[in-house]
């Protein structure tokens, strides 16, 4: 008989009203696709993490949005490090996903658990005139509210993310997009979600992100994309490395997260964060 357990957990916050609900479902074996993709359904959270033990540390893990499978998920991550710290004590885990893998350190913080990620390598192209206009036009945003200093990028730590950033915290607040016209697009250029951004300072970013290609109008906390934002920066030369900024997001939303990433001088992107049970 196959033993499992369904754990419900918000992560990058301290407090269950915040953050980016997960499901992290743990079993003996992972159950078929057809049936992760129903639980992910009925949990309803814009990503269910799917774990069964390999060896020692070791972890498999698949990613459902209630629509679909998704290559890797940071917030996802995160809660499945701190459901991992809890029921198997501190360490490095080391997650299989379908893009490689991915090593989660997992450690007790003043009284709260904490995960970080380290990403698979991060790669960017800038983005097309044409992507650009088109996504711009499902958001009813105007080119030149875009900030020059960062442009336009499709950015990969583990999914692809379109990154467009804004010069004004009042363009990012407003947020009323055509969700069917984005989720075509995205569909169309293999997007798993916007990283929309504003940069408070150099080192504090506030992010938004829709995520309608997961059934979901948007995300509050974003840990893939944030690590395909810390890469873009790093490679693009547009931060100095090693580096650390903090992402603000989900606060337009009423769920304010708070994502830590760090930028090493070169491999995968470091993203940390704590996570509650719900």
């Amino acid at each position: 008989m196959t033993h499992s357990s369904l754990h419900l957990f918000s992560a990058f916050t301290t407090d269950p009203k915040g953050g980016n609900p997960a499901g992290v479902w743990i079993g003996d074996t992972l159950p078929t696709s057809e049936v992760m993709q129903r639980i992910a359904a009925e949990v309803g959270f814009s990503e269910t993490a799917f774990v069964a033990p390999q060896n020692g540390l070791a972890r498999t893990i698949r990613y459902y949005s209630p629509e679909v499978e998704v290559p890797f998920c940071g917030h996802a991550t995160i809660a499945t490090g701190v459901v991992l710290g809890q029921l198997s004590g501190e360490g490095v885990y080391h997650l299989a996903t379908t893009v490689g893998e991915v090593p989660v350190a997992v450690s007790p913080k003043e009284g709260q658990w904490q995960a970080s990620l380290t990403s698979v390598i991060p790669s960017h192209t800038l983005a097309s005139d044409t992507l650009v206009s088109k996504t711009l036009s499902a958001l009813n945003w105007q080119h030149d509210q875009l900030d020059p200093s960062i442009p336009p990028a499709r950015a990969y730590a583990g999914a692809w993310h379109l990154i467009l950033a804004v010069t004004q915290a009042t363009r990012l607040a407003d947020l009323n997009y055509d969700f069917e016209q984005l989720k075509a697009l995205m569909l169309q250029e293999d997007l798993l979600t916007l990283q929309l951004i504003w940069q408070e300072s150099p080192s504090i970013f506030h992010a938004r992100n829709p995520f309608p290609v997961g059934g979901v109008i948007e995300d509050p906390a974003t840990g893939a994309a944030a690590a395909a934002l810390g890469g873009y920066l790093r490679d693009a030369q547009l931060i100095s490395a090693p580096n650390q900024i903090v992402i603000r997001q989900g606060e337009t939303m009423g769920r304010p997260s708070r994502l830590v990433v760090d930028i090493p001088t070169s491999g995968g992107i470091v993203v940390s964060g704590t996570a509650v049970q719900l």
